[in-house]
């Protein structure tokens, strides 16, 4: 889940808002973290947990695919095949027809001097990448070195994506196990589709590798927010932000995965299922379906022909009444004009709410490091200490290694020394 976090110190703010780095080319700190992510034993345990359940999903394209972006180097990026300068212009002018990006949404995206407002969406929607030629365009990192949201939020250190995966796919194999002792009788899987409850979580952040690059610094790049407004289910046309409830503007990452898993053909279900994220897919359906437009502009392919979408009785795209959702009621007709809803949608949905814990921990445990800085050799953040070393050496290690999440765990069991002797071990280890 990406959301913004406010709860950061001035500071650290300053920190990681430092020597904000051109976004036109890779990553200069992309090489550093994967170092720090290759010798996380704990990233490497999540890395490992979430290829043995992609091992075991049935469908052998989904299963494929899906160890593809888990294992490979640089995974090749389907949805930007062929895709040369003008092209990507034609997707931005469609985007921007469409409403689903606003022509200033990039302004603040680091290009240097000189950038157009179309250059800016052209990088944000497209990321520098390291590779790109006629054949194929190649991540800038691998799975196991992304973090896990933006510098500063939820798993924000090298590796922070494998870990905030394999926690996401043990709650959505979790929820479905409770829907079923819940619901069910008799070991019945009510129709819950274990491949999706297992690809969904791990295909939903993918995109990470590509948005959220390492500058020199051991920050992150900015990410661009689109998604726009356009229909909605109740047949209005609401420009952004011009009604409650109108702007279903989200992260880049999250629509980019999108369009990656429809450049790979995979199913309706397994799409809509891990559009489900970052939203209440039965409040905002709209938002839905404003992010399968967007991401099928971006992966070149007609969304109703793929049977993502599909026209209501007035010809507003809702999502579409798959298996037999359709069998009998048809459930978008008013009154009341209800969605069409699958289990799974709503099980990846919850998948992703480990917010309410991840994204405040980050600034606690930040704060804890810190304060424990100069035992190790570091100046607090702030205090004349160089951004680089502090983040590539301290920061980033120490989080890579222990998580957030432990951090505060720990501190409340222990208070600071606790911590300090954990930061202590990873010393002896020479990781720091």
């Amino acid at each position: 889940m990406f959301r913004s976090t406010v709860f950061l110190s001035c500071a650290l703010a300053v920190l990681s808002s430092a020597n904000a780095a051109n976004q036109r080319t890779p990553g200069a700190g992309n090489e550093r973290a994967i170092e720090i992510a290759q010798g996380s034993k704990r990233v490497k345990k999540a890395h490992d947990f979430l290829v043995a359940r992609a091992r075991t999903i049935r469908d052998e394209r989904l299963r494929q695919e899906t160890l593809d972006i888990l294992l490979a180097e640089r995974v090749c990026l389907r949805h930007r095949e062929g895709l040369d300068d003008a092209g990507k212009s034609r997707i931005v002018q469609q985007l921007l027809e469409q409403r689903l990006v606003k022509a200033d949404a990039a302004a603040r995206l680091p290009l240097g001097d000189g950038a157009s407002a179309q250059d800016r969406l052209k990088a944000g929607i497209f990321p520098a990448v390291q590779e790109e030629d006629a054949r194929c365009v190649h991540s800038p990192l691998p799975f196991t070195a992304a973090p896990g949201s933006n510098f500063g939020g939820h798993h924000s250190y090298p590796g922070g994506l494998a870990v905030h995966a394999s926690v996401n796919e043990r709650t959505s194999e979790a929820l479905a196990a409770t829907y079923r002792a819940a619901y069910g009788a008799s070991g019945e899987t009510l129709g819950l589709d274990p491949d999706i409850l297992i690809a969904a979580p791990i295909w939903h952040d993918w995109a990470k590798t590509v948005v959220f690059q390492w500058n020199a610094d051991g920050s992150e790049f900015s990410e661009l927010n689109f998604g726009g407004a356009g229909a909605r289910p109740d047949g209005t046309d609401d420009p952004i932000e011009q009604a409650p409830g109108a702007d279903s503007r989200t992260a880049a990452h999250h629509i980019l995965g999108v369009a990656e898993a429809m450049a790979r053909g995979f199913s309706p279900p397994m799409v809509i299922a891990q559009v489900a994220a970052h939203s209440t897919p039965t409040l905002d359906e709209y938002k839905l379906v404003n992010w399968l437009r967007a991401a099928a502009i971006i992966a070149r392919v007609d969304p109703v022909a793929r049977g993502y979408l599909k026209p209501d009785s007035r010809g507003v795209l809702r999502l579409p009444p798959l298996r037999q959702l359709g069998a009998g009621v048809d459930l978008n007709s008013p009154p009341p004009g209800e969605m069409n809803l699958l289990g799974e949608y709503a099980i990846h949905g919850l998948s992703d709410a480990d917010f309410l814990f991840s994204i405040p921990v980050v600034s606690d445990a930040e704060r804890i490091l810190a304060r424990l800085a100069p035992d190790f050799g570091f100046a607090e953040p702030g205090k004349d200490e160089d951004p680089t070393r502090y983040n590539t050496r301290y920061r980033n290690v120490v989080l890579a290694q222990l998580s957030a999440e432990r951090i505060l765990l720990r501190y409340a069991q222990g208070g600071l020394p606790v911590v300090k002797a954990e930061v202590e071990e990873l010393r002896r280890g020479h990781l720091l």
